[in-house]
């Protein structure tokens, strides 16, 4: 059902803290520009447990209404309960969305069968198409092959957002399942590997600095031109690591500001680089503008 690049594209803020929809516009619009398959808002990246909840939907609105075209906009669900999650679901789904990424409630740790409890009622509550978000090294659950077995039952669970950080479950996910999921890589610097090896989508994160870089490595991935993609990849590499921090934000945020002219804004209690880590960071951004590849014809 879906494939191709999906930006997780960040939340603009005003210098007051208000929402910057004008320049989330012009941000979603370059994407879009670039030849991205479907925009994912308000996800960890877009600092989804800072926003209200009418905050997400007006982004959610603006990426449907004047930027995506005919491309999916998928709406985030990450919520501490299930009862707010199926909520928040159902208003996206009133609110236009076109699926939903899926994660298990958070900060809880559950069990397997809580975590199947609740991805279930959010899914068949929103009656959306949905991508199950599974990263178990930044929140503790992992949705196990045993545990898509089941999923699977659930014709609404199109997709699953692999990010398990072991670039082997991609190849277990395919020999088991074939094609009953779309499984895109969410791991920034496993994404080449990923994709060699049958993902067929990447939900990106560095590419709402660099969409032209990350759109032609998917292309040529998939034209099977695996040697030019590699290329365009491994001088991508230090900058796709930065999206592998629990200064993520911060990080992909510092890259809008020098390869897009955008802000590095946050919603605290998240503060932008500042001192020797905004230092060491510009200078990984830095070099690699220095060095930016040209792109082959595609």
């Amino acid at each position: 059902m879906w494939r191709g690049v999906f930006p997780a594209v960040t939340t603009k803020f005003t210098s007051d803290d208000r929402l910057d929809m004008a320049e989330m516009e012009r941000c979603f619009a370059l994407q879009v520009e670039a030849g991205v398959d479907g925009l994912i808002v308000c996800g960890s990246l877009g600092e989804a447990m800072a926003l209200e909840g009418e905050e997400k939907l007006e982004i959610l609105k603006l990426a449907k209404s004047s930027v995506a075209g005919s491309r999916p906009v998928l709406m985030t669900v990450c919520e501490s309960s299930t009862r707010r999650a199926v909520s928040a679901a159902q208003a996206a789904a009133k609110a236009g969305a076109d699926g939903l990424m899926v994660l298990p409630g958070v900060p809880y740790r559950s069990a397997p069968h809580e975590t199947l409890a609740h991805l279930f009622a959010v899914v068949r509550g929103s009656g959306l198409p949905s991508m199950i978000y599974n990263n178990p090294v930044a929140y503790g659950v992992d949705v196990t092959l045993e545990m898509f077995d089941e999923l699977a039952a659930e014709p609404l669970v199109v997709a699953m957002k692999e990010s398990t950080d072991d670039i082997r479950r991609v190849s277990e996910v395919i020999s088991r399942f074939g094609d009953r999921f779309d499984v895109f890589t969410g791991v920034d610097n496993l994404a080449l590997e990923s994709l060699v090896m049958g993902a067929t989508g990447w939900v990106a994160g560095l590419v709402v600095a660099f969409p032209k870089e990350t759109v032609a490595i998917w292309k040529l991935a998939q034209a099977g031109r695996i040697e030019e993609a590699r290329a365009i990849y491994r001088w991508f590499r230090p900058l796709l690591d930065l999206d592998v921090s629990t200064n993520l934000v911060q990080n992909i945020k510092r890259a809008e500001v020098h390869a897009i002219g955008s802000n590095d804004r946050c919603r605290a209690p998240r503060m932008a680089l500042s001192g020797a880590e905004a230092e060491r960071v510009d200078g990984i951004i830095r070099a690699a503008l220095e060095t930016r590849p040209q792109l082959p014809a595609l």
